[in-house]
């Protein structure tokens, strides 16, 4: 049976998961081909000190060096910083599900303007994971976008 963007958005969020339980912020992704998936990542720039290594990063970094990205969708579960924007649209992943963008628009308008297609699944429990991180770590949350980056709500 074919897995749905729900479902494929619930393997982002076990990522997300796996980040919030070791102390990172609560983001993660997966790059899937063809129903199936070849990259997981979640944002480590906590447990790893790198200020780069975002949800969508540690994914690629994971999915390793393919052929082409072309027939690639990207799930994550908060919408795209501009680093992790400019990752997807430079290696041309044509699709991006967004698990919500409550918590932080991202930039959603500037991967629909490089004719990536955008999908925002509004799914509450990655809101409620966001908005739970955020209320109890504002530092570290502003840390993460780049302390004053602009927030696009």
């Amino acid at each position: 049976m074919a897995m749905s963007d729900a479902d494929f958005m619930r393997e982002a969020y076990a990522e997300a998961q796996k980040g919030l339980a070791v102390g990172g912020l609560p983001i993660g992704a997966i790059l899937v081909r063809n129903g199936e998936i070849i990259g997981r990542g979640h944002n480590q720039r906590v447990q790893q000190g790198d200020p780069i290594l975002h949800g969508e990063m540690d994914c690629m970094r994971n999915a390793g060096r393919q052929r082409t990205y072309k027939d690639t969708v990207m799930y994550t579960t908060l919408s795209p910083c501009m680093m992790c924007t400019g990752t997807i649209i430079q290696f041309g992943v044509p699709r991006v599900v967004v698990g919500e963008s409550r918590n932080f628009k991202g930039f959603q308008d500037v991967l629909a303007l490089a004719g990536v297609e955008v999908t925002d699944l509004d799914d509450t429990d990655c809101t409620r994971m966001m908005g739970n991180f955020i209320a109890a770590n504002p530092a570290l949350w502003n840390e993460d976008i780049g302390d004053g980056a602009p927030n696009l709500i």
